[in-house]
C-alpha cells in the first residue's frame, strides 16, 4: 500500500455540531423546543445517507466477503491466485462473494484514483469468467484525498447456475388479513402492478373460497429469480417455471402464510416445518399494527427467524399516515420484548447496507415502504433481497449432506399418471432418483419400505436434492392412506427413535390460570402437530405466566419422531409457550422398519 497516500486521504468529515450538547459541555442548558430538536433531528437526516464510515471491519479469514485494495495488471501467476480465492470465497457464499475494492486488509477505506478502479473492475470481471461467475457493480462511494478524488466500489460476484445448483432462500410472508402479502407477492412475481382491486393475487390462490373472499387459507409457494448479473427473473415473459429455475442463479421461494386468526394453526405450521431463512412482515400503513401482526412477530422471534417488515398500501395514505405506522412499528420494535434496531430503507444504498447488516446481525430489523399499486420503492425490495446472503456456509451445508436421508413429510397428493407424491424439506443428506427409504412413524410405531421414483424442485425435474432444500417426491404406486403429515422418510441404514412421551424445557408466555398435569395443548415441532397431554412438570406442581420449567408431555393420538434439540411451540386458545425437546422416553412398542409390509411398493 502507498503510505504516503494513506497519509493524505480521510473520509469525509461529518457534519459540524449544532449546538452546545454536542460539542461536550456538560453544563450547557438543555434546549425543550420541539421545534429546535426536529430541525437537529432533520439536519442529521440530511447527512449524506452514502457516506461510508472510515473503517470497514477486519477481514474474515471465513466468509463470502473479501477486501482488495487494487487489483491492477497482475502477473500471470498472481492471476491464478487472485481466481483460486475467488473460488474459494464463492464457495464460502454458496455461490455468491462480495469484493470491496480500494480497501486495505484492515479495513481502511483508502480508495482508488478512476483509472486504477477500471482497471481492477476488469481484472475482476477476468477473475470471474475464469470461474464460471458474473459481476455486478452494486455501489461507488467517494473518499476525500487531498491529491485527487478516489472511490471504494462494492462488487457482487455471482456463479452462473450449472446443473440447478442456485441458491434457494425460503422466505415466509406474514402479517395480518388484508394486509396485502399475497397481492404483493404476485407483483413481484408475475412482474405486473396491481390495478387496486386484488388482480395480481388471484394467481396465488388456490381454493375457489379464497378467490370469492381474497383471504389465504392454505400454504402456497411462489418463485423470485435473479441471474446472474442480479436481473429479476419471473413470469413477465411468459417463463414457465422450469424456465425460470434455469436461468436463475439465486432463487426466492416465497411461502405465502395466512393472515386470519382462524387460521392460526396453519401459519404456524408453516413457520414450523418450511425451515423458513427469513421472514417478511407485511404491515398496511393505512391500519398500523392490528389483529395478527403482533402475534405474526411474536411467533418468528420464538422460533429464531431473522424479520424485516414491509409497510405496504402506502398510495391510500398521506406522508403523515405512512410515518405515523413506521413510528408505531420502530415502538414496538425497540421494546425490551423484541430489542431490534428498526432500520428504514429510503434509497438503493440503503437497501445494499440493510440486506449485509441483516445478514450478521438478528437485531437489525429492515423496514420497507411501498405500492403494490403505484410500484412505489418496489425496486428497493427486490435490491434486498437480490444481495441477500443465506445464514448458512458451505461447511454446515456439507457436514449436513455428509449424514443419513431425512425427508421431512409436508404435503400428500395424488397425481394422475404419477401416482402418491409428498411434499417437504430434505434435513440431512442426499436423495436421489431411485433411492430406496422408509417412512413412519405409522399408527402403530413401524416404518414402511418405499421408492423414489421421481424428485421435482421449484416445478421442474431434479435428480439430486441435498440437504436444506425443498422438495416433491413421485413414490408410484405407494398407498395414500398410509401416509400422513408429520411423517419422516429416512435411510433405512438410520435406526429412528419414536416416541409416546418426551421431555421439553419450555417458557409459559401465557396462561390465563395454572398450568399443571392433564392440560392438554396442540404441540408443534417441525413437522409434527398433534395434540398432547402434561404428564408432569418436574420439580413443580403448577406453572404461572413468565415461568420456565421442565415438562413431560405425551401423544393422545399416535408415537411421532423428534429429535433432541428441536425446537417447541404449543398453544390451546389463549395458552401459549416455547421452549425445546430435551429427552426422548422411547415407546417400548418400537418396530424396525416393517420387512414384509407393502413389498410390492419397493
Amino acid at each position: 500500500m502507498d503510505v504516503q497516500v494513506a497519509k493524505h486521504c480521510s473520509i469525509k468529515p461529518a457534519a459540524k455540531p449544532q449546538n452546545a450538547a454536542e460539542c461536550g459541555i456538560e453544563n450547557a442548558p438543555k434546549k425543550k423546543s420541539r421545534t429546535r430538536r426536529g430541525k437537529r433531528g432533520k439536519r442529521r437526516r440530511g447527512k449524506k445517507a452514502n457516506e461510508p464510515p472510515p473503517f470497514l471491519p477486519p477481514e474474515a479469514e471465513e466468509g463470502n466477503i473479501e477486501y482488495k485494495l487494487k487489483l491492477v495488471n497482475p502477473t500471470q501467476y498472481r492471476f491464478e491466485h487472485l481466481a483460486t480465492q475467488l473460488k474459494w470465497r464463492l464457495q464460502e457464499g454458496r455461490g455468491e462473494a462480495v469484493y470491496q475494492i480500494g480497501v486495505e486488509d484492515n479495513g481502511l477505506l483508502v480508495g482508488l484514483t478512476e483509472e486504477d478502479m477500471k482497471a481492477s473492475l476488469k481484472t475482476l470481471r477476468k477473475m470471474a469468467e475464469k470461474v464460471g461467475a458474473d459481476i455486478t457493480l452494486l455501489r461507488e462511494r467517494e473518499v476525500d484525498c487531498d491529491r485527487a478524488r478516489r472511490k471504494i466500489a462494492e462488487v457482487l460476484v455471482r456463479k452462473v447456475p450449472d446443473d440447478q445448483q442456485f441458491l434457494d432462500l425460503r422466505v415466509a410472508v406474514l402479517g395480518n388479513v388484508d394486509s396485502g402479502k399475497s397481492t404483493l407477492l404476485g407483483v413481484l412475481t408475475q412482474g405486473e402492478l396491481d390495478n387496486g382491486r386484488g388482480r395480481a393475487r388471484l394467481n396465488l390462490f388456490r381454493h375457489l373460497h379464497e378467490i370469492q373472499t381474497g383471504r389465504t387459507s392454505s400454504i402456497s409457494f411462489e418463485i423470485l429469480g435473479f441471474n446472474s448479473k442480479g436481473e429479476v427473473v419471473n413470469y413477465s415473459d411468459s417463463r414457465t417455471a422450469e424456465e425460470i429455475c434455469e436461468s436463475s442463479s439465486k432463487m426466492i421461494t416465497f411461502i405465502d402464510l395466512a393472515g386470519h386468526y382462524k387460521y392460526l394453526k396453519t401459519t404456524i405450521f408453516g413457520l414450523t416445518s418450511y425451515c423458513p431463512d427469513f421472514a417478511m412482515l407485511v404491515v398496511g400503513a393505512n391500519t398500523g399494527i392490528a389483529g395478527t401482526t403482533r402475534e405474526h412477530l411474536g411467533l418468528a422471534m420464538a422460533l429464531k427467524v431473522p424479520i424485516f417488515i414491509v409497510v405496504s398500501k402506502v398510495d391510500l395514505c398521506g406522508k403523515s399516515t405512512v410515518e405515523k405506522t413506521v413510528r408505531q412499528l420502530e415502538r414496538v420494535l425497540k421494546q425490551p420484548g423484541c430489542n431490534k434496531v428498526p432500520m428504514v430503507v429510503a434509497n438503493p444504498d440503503d437497501a445494499v447496507t440493510a440486506a449485509q447488516q441483516f445478514a450478521q446481525s438478528s437485531s437489525v430489523t429492515p423496514i420497507f415502504t411501498l405500492s403494490s399499486v403505484s410500484g412505489e420503492n418496489l425496486d428497493l425490495l427486490k435490491v434486498f433481497f437480490n444481495i441477500l446472503p443465506p445464514l448458512s456456509n458451505s461447511k454446515e451445508q456439507e457436514e449436513l449432506m455428509q449424514q443419513l436421508t431425512e425427508f421431512q413429510v409436508d404435503e400428500i397428493y395424488s397425481v394422475p399418471d404419477v401416482g402418491t407424491v409428498v411434499g417437504g424439506t430434505l434435513y440431512s443428506g442426499v436423495c436421489r432418483e431411485g433411492d430406496r427409504l422408509v417412512v413412519g412413524p405409522t399408527d402403530d410405531g413401524r416404518f414402511l419400505r418405499l421408492k423414489v421414483c421421481s424428485i421435482h424442485r421449484n416445478r421442474s425435474g431434479c435428480r439430486v436434492l441435498r440437504a436444506g432444500q425443498a422438495a416433491t417426491l413421485a413414490l408410484g404406486n405407494f398407498d395414500r392412506s398410509l401416509l400422513r403429515k408429520g411423517m419422516v422418510m429416512v435411510s433405512p441404514k438410520m435406526n429412528p427413535t419414536i416416541c409416546w412421551q418426551f421431555e421439553a424445557a419450555i417458557v409459559l408466555l401465557f396462561h390465563a390460570k395454572t398450568f399443571r398435569r392433564g392440560f392438554q395443548v396442540t404441540v408443534h415441532v417441525g413437522n409434527v402437530r398433534q395434540t398432547a397431554t402434561v404428564e408432569c412438570l418436574l420439580g413443580k406442581e403448577e406453572l404461572r405466566t413468565g415461568e420456565r420449567a421442565v415438562v413431560c408431555f405425551r401423544f393422545l393420538k399416535h408415537p411421532e419422531y423428534l429429535r433432541v434439540g428441536a425446537k417447541l411451540l404449543f398453544r390451546e386458545g389463549v395458552t401459549k409457550g416455547i421452549g425445546h425437546v430435551t429427552h426422548l422416553l422411547p415407546s417400548t412398542q418400537n418396530h424396525m422398519p416393517d420387512q414384509n409390509r407393502n413389498q410390492n411398493h419397493s
